[in-house]
């Protein structure tokens, strides 16, 4: 992320209510904050094709008139979402270019990038969209991937934890939304006996050991923060999912101990990620 006083909360549109919900879970974050909130949709370039095939001027004009209604819902559900915690400087951008690489653009100098978990082209809830998949992979700060209907008011923050450096990151970020809207923190480690000769009564004492270094120091600066430890043989995917079913979010890191350097997505942050029916936060580092 470039330095900046004060970065934005970048969302994504595109007049599908998975981006309502997105823009009101970026409106809220960003009020949280105190930071602006800049929304973008994008419309294709109007292109020559050759002699004799052009773009047609009228299905730019539709383009954009459903672009522009778009950032105009978008505004109007960002400044109803802000309002109970605080206004907040609401800009808008329609982008003559590719949604993905506008967006992952964008995100250098953003805190947070938010979009939905599918737009107007998908076709099933359980279908991941192209520009989410893309950006959670991608973006260069941290994403959040919102469900069209995830309104789980009275949750935790769920974080998993598994001693790496993402994982760090995203036990930064979960004990950041916890404390802004003052939930409990629940941190998740799983372990596995897959080539391993300890005793499971071993196992469990280091994870639980590993659990509390990942938490150290934590309590002391976010003290208003309850925190819930869960540690338990289980495949860590699955248990972020059973844990965070009802959960206000779930954060992740974008990769974890097996992850390499250049890897974009591990397969737990992917499962996660397909697998949620709540906001999820990847974890990224910031550039």
């Amino acid at each position: 992320m470039s330095a900046q006083i004060n970065p934005p909360v970048l969302v994504g549109v595109d007049g599908s209510d998975s981006a309502l919900a997105a823009v009101r879970f970026a409106a809220a974050a960003a009020a949280h904050r105190h930071a602006p909130l800049h929304i973008i949709d994008s419309i294709p370039v109007p292109a020559d094709f050759g002699p004799g095939v052009a773009l047609e001027q009228i299905d730019y004009d539709s383009y954009r008139a459903r672009a522009t209604a778009a950032l105009e819902a978008a505004r109007e559900a960002a400044t109803t979402a802000a309002a109970p915690i605080g206004g907040i400087e609401i800009s808008t951008e329609l982008a003559e270019a590719p949604p993905i690489p506008v967006l992952r653009d964008r995100s250098k100098s953003a805190r947070l990038l938010v979009v939905g978990a599918h737009g107007l082209g998908a076709f099933s809830r359980s279908i991941l969209g192209s520009v989410s998949t893309a950006l959670a992979r991608h973006a260069a700060c941290p994403v959040a991937v919102v469900p069209a209907d995830c309104e789980h008011a009275d949750g935790p923050v769920v974080v998993g934890v598994d001693g790496s450096s993402c994982s760090a990151r995203a036990v930064e970020i979960a004990f950041d939304e916890a404390a802004h809207r003052g939930v409990e923190l629940v941190a998740v480690h799983t372990w596995s006996e897959f080539f391993r000769y300890d005793s499971r009564a071993e196992m469990q004492r280091e994870a639980e050991a590993l659990l509390a270094e990942s938490l150290a120091g934590y309590g002391e600066s976010y003290p208003e923060v309850p925190v819930r430890r869960v540690v338990i043989e289980d495949r860590p995917a699955r248990r972020l999912l059973e844990v965070g079913a009802n959960a206000r979010l779930i954060v992740v890191g974008s990769h974890g101990r097996g992850g390499f350097a250049g890897m974009t997505l591990g397969s737990v942050s992917q499962a996660v990620l397909h697998g949620a029916t709540v906001p999820v936060i990847i974890a990224r580092s910031q550039s």
